[in-house]
């Protein structure tokens, strides 16, 4: 135990007893302790070697179809593959291409691929998106690569 020395009442000469705990011995032995058990369980791990086949992932029923792109290169300069279309006969010809690539899948899960010229006007490309989604084409996908 450790003692107050001056302080509090009292004569002179008195001294206190101290009921504060030290904890630099606690700390110091919790660090030799906390080392001691980190040094010796990595070498308590049993290992167990197992032999277990690969992996294999179950076969999918999808199909796996072309997706029809649309190029927009201008204001009425729109592709669908290599075909020119325009705005006013857009949907039938993406739902033609639709059909070549993937007839009978609904239209709500068919994929159209949309991509801009770098020149063309925002307006232009957002008209294209929007007369698709509100023809019931939701998953359109945007291309970010250069047009030719």
């Amino acid at each position: 135990m450790g003692a107050k020395l001056g302080g509090g009442g009292g004569g002179k000469y008195t001294v206190q007893q101290n009921s504060d705990i030290n904890v630099t011995p606690f700390v110091d032995v919790m660090l030799v302790l906390l080392i001691i058990f980190m040094t010796t369980i990595p070498p308590a791990q049993v290992s167990i070697k197992l032999d277990l086949p690969p992996a294999k992932s179950p076969p999918s029923n999808e199909k796996k179809h072309d997706p029809v792109f649309v190029s927009i290169m201008g204001p009425d300069d729109i592709y669908i593959g290599a075909q020119k279309t325009s705005m006013a006969t857009l949907i039938p010809d993406v739902a033609a291409a639709l059909m070549r690539t993937d007839p009978g899948t609904p239209l709500s899960e068919q994929r159209v691929l949309v991509r801009g010229d770098k020149d063309i006007h925002y307006e232009d490309f957002v008209k294209v998106l929007n007369k698709l989604q509100q023809n019931g084409y939701v998953k359109v996908g945007l291309i970010t690569e250069d047009v030719i």
